[in-house]
């Protein structure tokens, strides 16, 4: 669906694909799809309270490091936020009380950090293949990213036995998920054109506060505390990269 969307979306907002833009939006088509199977995979063995954290700090830091290993250097306002993003997203992404598991629960083992580790790293380089794009390729490197995203899901889904056509509300459901990924993930890359790699990944890895946020709004759900600390701090952060 998402595919469809785009290329509908393509010829209206102009760009000329390049090789090398085709090239790394495959990239983080791949790492994003690798990113989502092995963190759903560390989700079902092991505890969330373990790895979503992780997961979160890896999605956010990587970036940071390997932008500023590339030579950026955000003011000093930018790195204070880029420091409470850091701390707001470990907070936002614990679980709620309602989801603690007893001490018989999931175990943090050695296949499970694998994964949770393997996770963070996949997704945090996927931002940064997506920002080695050019700023006039427009969408074309978010169509061969959602290829890619697509090929890797379609191979799991196969290995899986679990490839089959999706109907009713489920269907309706992927639909509108479809869109909200477009618009975000257009977002996101037009964003690395125009601005560090640095600052754009730590925004983007906030997205746990945004759902922690609409769960409490519209879902009427329990947050701990630590959470709700973590949600002032995502808002500070963001005020401080964009004074910085």
């Amino acid at each position: 669906m998402s595919i469809l969307l785009v290329s509908l979306v393509l010829p209206l907002v102009g760009g000329r694909p390049d090789l090398g833009s085709i090239l790394w939006g495959l990239a983080a088509g791949v790492a994003g799809g690798l990113a989502v199977w092995w963190f759903y995979a560390a989700l079902a063995d092991g505890p969330m309270a373990v790895v979503s954290p992780i997961t979160a700090v890896l999605v956010a830091g990587i970036p940071v490091l390997v932008g500023l290993g590339l030579g950026e250097r955000p003011g000093a306002p930018a790195i204070g936020g880029i420091a409470l993003a850091l701390i707001g997203v470990l907070l936002v992404s614990r679980e709620s009380p309602g989801e603690a598991t007893d001490s018989s629960g999931p175990r943090f083992n050695r296949r499970v950090a694998l994964l949770t580790v393997g996770s963070g790293l996949a997704y945090g380089f996927a931002f940064v293949f997506l920002h080695e794009t050019s700023g006039g390729s427009g969408l074309w490197p978010l169509l061969a990213q959602r290829l890619a995203a697509t090929a890797v899901v379609w191979v799991m889904a196969l290995s899986a036995g679990e490839f089959r056509a999706v109907r009713g509300k489920p269907l309706r459901l992927a639909a509108y998920i479809s869109v909200l990924d477009v618009i975000s993930n257009a977002a996101l890359l037009y964003a690395f054109h125009g601005s560090l790699l640095s600052l754009v990944s730590v925004l983007g890895s906030l997205y746990p506060a945004a759902t922690v946020l609409l769960a409490m709004v519209l879902l009427g759900e329990q947050v701990r505390r630590s959470q709700q600390f973590g949600l002032l701090l995502a808002l500070g952060a963001v005020a401080l990269i964009a004074v910085g």
